[in-house]
């Protein structure tokens, strides 16, 4: 178990490191901005500058998304009115399969052995 004369009075460490805060700022800072007739070199992409694009880039940019959306609208329009209603017979069929497999799943997992 530590001692009181062990451990540090947190006012003394409060008191150390607002002494000690301009230096380490110092230290921080010097050396990493770069001096304003170096070239940059590369960056991190959220510290580059944006570079606006002109209005003729917008222009081609903006027709090639409004030909892409109208693409996909045209496409979903055709799919909603291809589905064409499924025959009776077909309907019947299935669901006649399903309640056959539904039963032979029953009979696998249940219990009793009747075969």
């Amino acid at each position: 178990m530590n001692t009181p004369e062990d451990r540090p009075n947190p006012d003394d460490a409060l008191a150390r490191a607002r002494a000690a805060r301009k230096q380490m700022a110092a230290a921080l800072t010097e050396g990493q901005e770069p001096d304003p007739d170096e070239p940059l070199g590369w960056q991190q992409i959220w510290r580059r500058p944006r570079k606006p694009k002109s209005k003729a880039a917008k222009k081609v940019e903006l027709r090639k998304q409004r030909k892409r959306l109208q693409g996909a609208a045209k496409r979903r329009l055709a799919a909603g009115s291809s589905r064409r209603p499924r025959s009776r017979q077909s309907r019947i069929g299935n669901a006649a399969a399903r309640r056959d497999a539904r039963t032979l799943s029953r009979m696998r997992h249940s219990s009793a052995w009747l075969w």
